[in-house]
């Protein structure tokens, strides 16, 4: 190495273990290096020759300045395009406190709700203000974007509507218009029918299940669907309405006049427009549906003392239980930008959110007035922020010449009309700069404005009046309030989170600084693509990465999920098989270990699921893989296959199933949820398969923000690259290789999904290279083995592959303590909580077991505290089975304890408090306190609460 290379090198600060802890632990699995173990673990029928063509390792400094450099590259003009995408004005508070905080990017989905209550109370307000603008009693806590929102209120509302046989939806050609093409997308392989039309001439002699209408709508303008909804109801139709939330704050609610689901975008309550995304999409609607609403719902509860808790209601509706009954994939939702939006409306509270929507309005107003003064004609309806100018096309090239000279970005998709969309962010002098652009000589004080609100439009009904938006105002009550919710949550910044199939590893610092860079955050997802160079250059790089670590010809960054990953690849599989005539296969074979959202996914790409065996072993039965391919060989279209398997074992088979599909026609789909076993040692396009997705927010970084945001890009081959899924607006560029004319529809709002956190990912693989890369992997594969073998002797390892080893993962067998001692697996997790430790993966992929991932991230003394832990549990579970504990009333049945309890005048226990509170050292050297007792979820499901009702009130109840 040269004497003058960075010091600042990335790998040592990535990986947990020392050189000497590395040492220890490849000693304690018996083998002397990194590169004899992954040897031994990988078949040696699919490992690489070589290494991957990444280049070296950079210094962080050094790469993040050149990372700064290639940013700037973007020019951030002033975008007023509109189309859902808005400026608005991120909270300093919000954006420190949250958005750049670990104790927030960090955490993980709330399954485990005893450890969560600061996330679930921050979901659950975002609940309250979505249920009270929109008008309706229930909603989620968020889905992906406004597009695939729509796209699933469709679905939803097909599923729920008893009345109607139709097949058809009808869509306003006022919606946006990604929001129309995303829903076309999604209605295709289901076999439903889009009619996209003008609402004003729509006739229900044409049988619908459900309408979709804008509300503003595309082009800015207010109508009022009052007498459309109630023909809609009349002909059996349900109503759904796209929406804006800040419009919202002062139009009346789309429910007053009739919609039954209301979906839409949160990004202007205070989160960037990062070029597309993440950004929470909002879900709203009737009680009727409580039970069908796609994604995920935050409800009240109590805890074992009573005492009112939150958590996440209805998890027996998660794809993992539903699998091919599953009516959505949706695995994940945006739960950071859904907190952040939720703050956004408690910071600034009703009257703050009235302020922002009349000066948003005014400023449309006083631009209307200016126009209208100097001859320009403005569309004939109400508006909130949005205006359309007709023009000739003489005076569109001035203007936008004009708009050019003060960078300035216009709507100009639809011919004859230019829009313009004003935002929170618009200031005077902004107003002056557009009427300069369209030739007048005055700015904006000269303009005067009167009567621009329609009164007959605006609600008159109290919103947000819950106490958490009248409590928070003072920026240092704000703050308070967001140390307190993130001092009730276990994230990384607390302890490992070992989580089998999740991957929650280091999210470095270096990777998480760009994200909140202007020059990445500013940029409207439309904004003409010569504006965008840095990013342009950012994604092509990153795609040409991710292809060569999968092995693929080319990569899509669409998804935005790793559930919509599998969705698009199985879309891209189907249009292939379209292409060729054989339009008719339509099984997908699907192993019985897959994750549920593979079935999930395939049933909604419009496929046949037909299951295959595993063996005792836990891999794919290859004989009867063999039997049911033949068995349908004409019908055939894909497997979908997860590998290493869920149950963390690297089949030495692979080879072999990708060869069984292909001779029967079929395509390989591989599950990417355990890439990050593979990074450097195998690649899915050399060993067979056809297209992978990959999870961003697992092998590549991103954090999971408590439940999302995610990506899942997919990789494909290049005789699937044609397909890759296109946007109506924006050219997806070297996403797709071919000509573009087979390209799938959109599958996300946004071209390139959640753009603004591919810098991530893009930094994590470019700090580590070749070399760095593999070696996270193979340290990966050694924490789990070294755990495995830690405790192996009291907690069974339920599966292993060649020479006894594991991949990434490990289940550990707890299904024998119900019999021995009356422990079930959720006992041995909520006394994992007493320890200071999150729960692994319970249940999944087989009930009654544990699955565990430590990653590369841990150290040996983060492990081996981990695995004390464990080992302490089973002494107290052998306690119980002796009977020298009570098979009731003990440690386990009894966790996660409080601080709360232990502080009582009572204590009902034959147990110490010692012993319930700080069962060991590491507890009293530092002790994370759950903040209530285990939860009830039985008795939530039951009374089903899932707006701010006050919890005063539940209390008292």
């Amino acid at each position: 190495m040269s004497k003058l290379a960075p010091t600042d090198t990335f790998l040592r600060r990535h990986l947990g273990p020392s050189q000497t802890e590395l040492t220890a632990m490849l000693e304690a699995v018996g083998y002397d290096s990194l590169d004899a173990l992954a040897d031994a673990a990988v078949p040696e029928q699919i490992r690489m020759d070589g290494e991957l063509s990444l280049g070296g390792a950079r210094g962080e400094h050094e790469f993040l300045a050149e990372f700064k450099r290639l940013a700037e590259r973007n020019e951030v003009w002033r975008s007023y395009i509109g189309l859902g995408y808005h400026g608005t004005i991120v909270p300093g508070v919000i954006q420190r406190n949250i958005l750049e905080n670990p104790g927030w990017y960090t955490q993980y989905t709330p399954y485990q709700a005893e450890i969560a209550q600061g996330r679930l109370e921050a979901l659950l307000n975002f609940q309250t203000m979505v249920s009270d603008l929109t008008g309706l009693p229930i909603a989620n806590a968020s889905l992906l974007d406004e597009g695939t929102a729509a796209a699933e209120a469709m679905t939803m509302c097909h599923s729920v509507n008893r009345k109607s046989k139709s097949n058809a939806i009808f869509v306003s050609d006022l919606c946006h218009p990604q929001t129309i093409a995303v829903v076309q997308t999604r209605a295709k392989p289901l076999g439903l029918e889009v009619i996209v039309g003008d609402a004003d001439k729509f006739s229900f002699d044409t049988d619908v299940f459900a309408v979709l209408v804008q509300y503003p709508a595309t082009d800015g303008s207010i109508r009022d669907y009052g007498e459309f909804s109630k023909q809609a109801h009349e002909h059996n139709a349900l109503v759904i309405a796209a929406s804006d939330l800040l419009a919202l704050v002062r139009l009346k609610s789309p429910a007053s006049w009739g919609a039954d689901v209301v979906v839409g975008n949160s990004q202007r309550f205070g989160v960037p427009m990062g070029y597309g995304g993440p950004h929470a999409g909002f879900f709203a609607t009737q009680d009727a549906y409580k039970r069908q609403i796609p994604g995920r719902i935050i409800g009240v509860s109590k805890d074992r003392h009573g005492n009112p808790a939150l958590r996440m209601a209805l998890q027996t509706r998660e794809q993992h239980i539903r699998r091919e009954k599953a009516t959505s994939n949706i695995c994940t939702a945006q739960v950071l930008l859904a907190i952040m939006a939720g703050m956004y409306a408690a910071y600034h509270g009703p009257d703050g959110l009235r302020d922002i929507a009349n000066r948003t309005h005014a400023c449309a107003a006083t631009l209307a007035c200016g126009l209208e003064k100097i001859g320009f004609k403005i569309g004939e309806h109400p508006y909130f922020d949005t205006l359309v100018v007709k023009v000739a096309d003489k005076q569109r090239k001035e203007i936008l010449d004009r708009c050019a000279e003060r960078k300035i970005n216009l709507r100009t998709d639809v011919d004859g009309l230019l829009g313009i969309a004003v935002d929170e962010a618009t200031t005077a002098g902004d107003l002056d700069d557009l009427l300069w652009c369209f030739g007048a000589d005055f700015g904006s004080h000269e303009v005067e404005t009167e009567g621009s609100w329609n009164e007959a439009l605006l609600r008159d009904d109290a919103i947000l009046d819950h106490s958490c938006f009248h409590s928070y105002h003072a920026e240092h009550e704000m703050l308070r309030y967001i140390h307190r919710l993130q001092a009730k949550d276990l994230s990384l910044t607390t302890s490992m989170i070992p989580l089998g199939s999740c991957t929650m590893k280091l999210n470095a610092t270096s990777e998480m600084v760009p994200v909140t860079w202007p020059e990445l955050g500013l940029l409207h997802p439309f904004a003409p693509t010569a504006q965008a160079q840095g990013y342009t250059e950012m994604l092509d790089r990153l795609t040409g990465w991710l292809a060569e670590i999968t092995g693929f010809a080319t990569c899509s960054l669409q998804p935005n999920a790793g559930s919509q990953g599998e969705y698009t690849g199985m879309l891209v599989i189907r249009a292939y098989h379209e292409s060729r005539g054989e339009g008719d296969r339509n099984v997908c074979l699907i192993p019985t270990s897959a994750h549920g959202t593979n079935p999930a996914s395939a049933v909604l790409t419009g496929m046949k699921v037909v299951a295959v065996k595993c063996d005792d072993e836990g891999n794919i039965d290859v004989e009867d893989l063999r039997a049911k391919a033949a068995q349908h060989k004409d019908a055939l279209a894909a497997i979908m296959v997860t590998y290493p398997s869920t149950h963390g074992v690297f089949e030495s088979a692979i080879r072999d199933i990708c060869g069984i599909v292909h001779e029967h026609g079929g395509q390989v789909y591989l599950d990417g949820a355990n890439l990050n076993a593979q990074v450097g040692l195998c690649r899915p396009g050399d060993y067979g398969a056809d297209v992978c997705h990959i999870n961003l927010h697992k092998t590549f970084c991103i954090p999971h923000g408590g439940g999302g945001p995610g990506m899942g890009p997919i990789g494909v081959a290049a005789h699937l690259a044609p397909f890759l899924p296109g946007h109506p607006l924006v050219e997806t560029g070297g996403q797709v290789i071919g000509d573009g004319k087979h390209a799938i529809g959109p599958v996300s709002a946004a071209p390139f999904g959640s753009s603004s956190i591919l810098p991530i990912s893009y930094t994590f693989i470019g700090l580590l290279g070749a070399q760095g890369l593999k070696a996270t992997t193979q340290v990966a594969i050694l924490s789990a083995n070294y755990m495995a073998k830690r405790l192996e002797n009291d907690f069974p390892v339920l599966y292993r592959g060649p020479n006894g080893l594991c991949a990434h993962e490990f289940i550990l067998d707890t299904r024998h303590y119900e019999k021995d001692a009356g422990i079930k697996v959720e006992d041995i997790a909520k006394r994992l909580m007493d320890y200071g430790f999150h729960a692994p993966t319970v249940s999944f992929p087989v009930p009654g077991t544990m699955m565990i991932e430590p990653t590369e991230s841990e150290s040996k003394e983060e492990l081996d505290r981990f695995c004390d832990a464990m080992l302490a549990i089973h002494a107290e579970i052998g306690e119980i089975a002796a009977g020298r504990m009570d098979a009731e009333n003990n440690p386990l049945k009894n966790a996660p304890h409080t601080a709360r309890e232990m502080a009582g005048a009572e204590w009902n226990h034959p147990y110490s408090r010692e012993q319930a509170c700080y069962p060991n050292e590491a507890t009293r050297a530092h002790k994370f306190w759950p903040s209530v007792a285990r939860i009830d979820n039985v008795a939530g499901d039951r009374n089903l609460i899932c707006t701010c009702v006050g919890m005063e009130e539940y209390a008292e109840e």
